[in-house]
């Protein structure tokens, strides 16, 4: 008994480690404000908001941002002079924050919400909230990511990239595509608004 005490303690002292520091990650974003906002909720459409935002997930982005894996035209350099535990530190910061939630629109509320919690078995597309969640808080432990909030402007680029073929960088962003490869324009709007306001 007392074993599996000090090997639960073990691996709770290495995840701790592991974890980044958001008090730390607060004087490294300071460029990052200019496009995702000071408290990482973004006011420009394209750019998404980083707050709330599950800390596995946006650690794995910012690593493939840094090596080059996923190309973002305007962070290209910005993470170059950053470590690994810089990376940490930052994406614990955005996770700590709070995200805002915005509204859906009325006209795109009653395919958004059915696209999200049911999907469309005729196409063959899975509900979002499978993998998301119900209030799209998304999946940690999955690092699959929060969509709650987010801005649906950002949510309908990143749906058509998936779909052609421009975002397909590591294995959950297959599952996207071979997902939003089914979803035409009217239900990637819908689905974008739907999350914007989900909570």
């Amino acid at each position: 008994m007392k074993l599996k005490n000090l090997l639960v303690a073990f691996v709770s002292a290495l995840f701790l480690l592991a974890a980044g520091d958001p008090k730390s990650g607060e004087s490294k974003v300071t460029v990052c404000s200019a496009c995702h906002g000071a408290d990482g909720n973004s006011v420009v459409g394209l750019w998404p908001s980083l707050a709330g935002q599950n800390e596995k997930y946006l650690l794995k982005q910012l690593r493939l941002v840094k090596s080059g894996d996923r190309v973002i035209d305007s962070m290209v350099g910005l993470l170059d002079n950053l470590d690994d535990s810089d990376l940490e530190d930052i994406s614990a910061f955005y996770a700590s924050k709070k995200n805002k939630v915005g509204q859906v629109e009325e006209s795109k509320l009653e395919l958004g919400r059915k696209l999200y919690y049911a999907g469309n078995l005729e196409k063959g597309v899975p509900s979002c909230s499978a993998c998301h969640s119900p209030r799209g808080l998304g999946n940690g432990p999955a690092a699959y990511p929060l969509l709650s909030g987010q801005q649906p402007d950002y949510v309908a680029k990143a749906l058509k990239d998936y779909r052609s073929g421009a975002r397909i960088n590591e294995d959950p962003s297959k599952i996207m595509a071979a997902i939003a490869y089914k979803l035409d324009d009217t239900e990637i709007e819908a689905l974008s608004s739907f999350v914007h306001g989900l909570y």
